[in-house]
């Protein structure tokens, strides 16, 4: 902590600064996506857990959706199973499957809502099996190229894609003033679990709530420029024409479809943010600056 941030005056500046959004956002949802370095860092997990406990506590209405690749990656590592990724997605078979069950819904998810359970919370963890929340189907992979005649399509196994959400687990916790954590397993008709992007879920629950924000936490800055430059206050339409152009590309686009479906669909704003920067998510919803990336619909832009 710097010696300004010390100060009486400053601390009380902040705060002031942040009381019209407290104001604003009282009573909404907002849906988190967490992953990424603010899940393997100990003082970033703690300060997220207390950004999340005050969020509530104010009178917002947090909902977490949280990855964890590495997590899983290092499980079947310590069990003697190679990771073998198609078109940036993990090759899942059953025995991976139930490793993916274990390490998000047990492990992560647990330790999840232990940490803000030890900050003040109440959270309760959940996976998409629960209380029928996520509905999947198998998600098909196409390879195209200019040696195939027809898109080739690979079985990469249990990954599967979002069918359809059922929230009547989350309202319940929420009216009960829980928090809750999700794991990204859903399951099909059949009773199948699958593996699924973690930002698709966290979109297409934002989506469902009518969610005020929906705020992904990543290893970078925000959405760049050509030149490196964070971009903020785009309009959906804004970020349609940067991907036409390229400027917006690789492991990005995936999250970027994901927080432009979610204002397509009446989420009214999405944030990409630096979740390597220590409580980036109160400073991006109840300050004047911000962290990251703002994505707004037509007829919004706070």
């Amino acid at each position: 902590m710097s010696d300004s941030d010390k100060n009486p005056a400053y601390i009380a500046e902040v705060l002031t600064e942040a009381l019209p959004y407290i104001r604003k956002f009282r009573g909404k949802t907002i849906v988190i996506k967490y992953g990424g370095n603010a899940m393997s860092d100990d003082k970033l997990k703690s300060g997220f857990a207390r950004d999340v406990v005050l969020m509530k506590l104010v009178g917002m209405n947090p909902v977490l959706v949280h990855g964890g690749g590495p997590q899983i990656g290092a499980q079947l590592e310590k069990l003697g199973k190679k990771s073998e990724f198609i078109e940036g997605m993990r090759v899942t078979d059953s025995e991976t499957m139930d490793i993916v069950e274990m390490v998000l819904g047990g492990l992560v998810n647990k330790e999840i809502v232990n940490l803000i359970n030890q900050h003040g919370g109440n959270a309760v963890g959940l996976s998409g099996k629960d209380g029928g929340l996520i509905r999947a189907r198998k998600l098909e992979v196409k390879r195209s190229g200019p040696e195939l005649e027809v898109p080739e399509i690979i079985d990469i196994g249990h990954v599967g894609e979002v069918d359809s959400i059922d929230t009547a687990v989350v309202d319940m916790l929420m009216q009960g003033d829980f928090i809750p954590v999700i794991a990204p397993v859903g399951v099909d008709e059949a009773g199948q679990s699958y593996n699924i992007n973690a930002d698709l879920v966290a979109g297409k629950i934002a989506e469902v709530l009518g969610a005020e924000k929906l705020v992904m936490l990543t290893n970078t800055a925000g959405l760049l420029d050509a030149d490196g430059n964070v971009l903020t206050g785009l309009s959906a339409d804004e970020v349609d024409k940067l991907i036409e152009e390229g400027v917006i590309h690789g492991g990005m686009l995936p999250k970027i479809r994901s927080a432009l479906d979610a204002v397509h669909a009446g989420v009214k704003t999405t944030h990409i943010i630096d979740g390597r920067v220590e409580h980036a998510v109160l400073l991006e919803i109840l300050t004047d600056v911000g962290v990251g990336t703002l994505i707004h619909g037509r007829n919004s832009k706070s």
